[in-house]
């Protein structure tokens, strides 16, 4: 190899190297992708997957809806629940009355590809375990959800009878 060749050859690595190195800072500096904001509709559909849940009559199908540190301001109790256990054995109580939900309002903010509420008006249909008997009950919700591991996930559900009601 001739003293021409070797400089030529030096000179194409280093300038690869100070390329890639280049790329590389400015990948660097951009930080990590965001995530792409869901739809009003893929966040309203999140509710669906839960009322589905409660279909199921299996409160830790509905639990695992909710994170493990989740706050659930529950409609029929008065004890807020904090916890995947609480969150287990409030459900325990309301499945027993065969809940099936739905909404009558909803207004939905998507915060970031993480984040969004869903606050509104819902009514639940439910029927007395020893008579049959069926009501209607409406109330005002409100849940936070977060995406966590890939994963929807209510980090804040509240809900709270209708005063008029």
């Amino acid at each position: 190899m001739t003293r021409k060749t070797r400089i030529r050859a030096a000179l194409v690595t280093a300038t690869a190297v100070v390329t890639a190195a280049t790329v590389s800072v400015g990948v660097s500096a951009a930080g990590p992708e965001k995530p792409s904001k869901p739809s009003k509709k893929q966040i309203a559909a999140l509710f669906d997957g839960w009322n589905a849940a409660l279909q199921t009559r299996d409160p830790e199908v509905v639990a695992d809806r909710y994170a493990k540190d989740a706050v659930l301001l529950p409609t029929l109790s008065n004890k807020v629940r904090t916890d995947h256990a609480g969150i287990v054995d409030y459900m325990e109580h309301f499945l027993q009355k065969k809940p099936v939900g739905k909404k009558i309002e909803t207004h939905i903010t998507v915060l970031d590809g993480n984040s969004a509420l869903d606050s509104g008006v819902y009514q639940f249909t439910l029927t007395d375990p020893a008579t049959g008997k069926k009501k209607v009950v409406e109330a005002r919700y409100t849940y936070e959800y977060e995406k966590r591991g890939g994963k929807w996930l209510i980090v804040n559900h509240h809900s709270s009878a209708m005063p008029e009601s």
